[in-house]
């Protein structure tokens, strides 16, 4: 890349075990005092754990989605076991030079393709838990700054990382940066290979 321009923010793809459309409704009813639902799901989390029944959960839509999907034992391995080995790729996705820094954007945005279903992962990935786009509020953000952008299950990491092998994407000839898309779509897929291998999906984050 030719330019730089500092970034804003930090982003993460972290490793999930539980689809969040899939949680969504055991959180409502945990925002209600019915917890069954999201214990079974996520017993094991201390937070989830300690919710009484009867009494609405303390903790907000936005924590509890990220804390019932994400898979611990993934996040907390050595650099080696990360999604990437260790390859540098999510530190590179992660602070992407543009002013928003988020590399996914900057693909949809730069890229074209033969077929839909490749930018429909990347929206999903990005966009996925913003209210207009999941038709449900508070799920994207709490008040102590966590911001969940989106996801992809296990089975839509397959997919995408198959669509950006097959090669039927091109840049478009407005890229700022030169090499960025092709970097960006090589990182990814570094990632979403890590992911595959241990059958898990991916949630997007923005830390800033």
């Amino acid at each position: 890349m030719s330019k730089y321009i500092p970034v804003s923010g930090f982003h993460t793809l972290d490793p999930i075990r539980n689809d969040p459309e899939a949680v969504i409704d055991a959180i409502l009813a945990s925002m209600a005092g019915d917890h069954r639902g999201l214990k079974e799901i996520a017993s094991e989390v201390s937070e989830i754990g300690s919710l009484v029944e009867g009494v609405p959960s303390h903790v907000d839509k936005a924590t509890l989605l990220f804390l019932s999907c994400v898979d611990w034992g993934a996040v907390q391995g050595s650099a080696a076991e990360s999604m990437d080995g260790g390859k540098g790729s999510r530190e590179k996705l992660g602070r992407w030079p543009t002013e928003d820094g988020n590399a996914i954007a900057y693909l949809i945005e730069y890229s074209t393709s033969k077929n839909n279903t490749l930018h429909e992962l990347l929206a999903k990935l990005t966009l996925g838990l913003n209210p207009d786009f999941l038709g449900e509020e508070g799920f994207d953000r709490d008040k102590m700054g966590l911001e969940l952008l989106g996801w992809v299950t296990a089975d839509e990491v397959k997919e995408l990382r198959r669509e950006i092998t097959r090669g039927l994407w091109s840049v478009k000839a407005d890229e700022p940066f030169d090499g960025g898309v092709q970097d960006g779509f090589r990182h990814l897929s570094v990632i979403l290979n890590g992911a595959e291998k241990r059958g898990l999906g991916l949630l997007m984050r923005r830390h800033s």
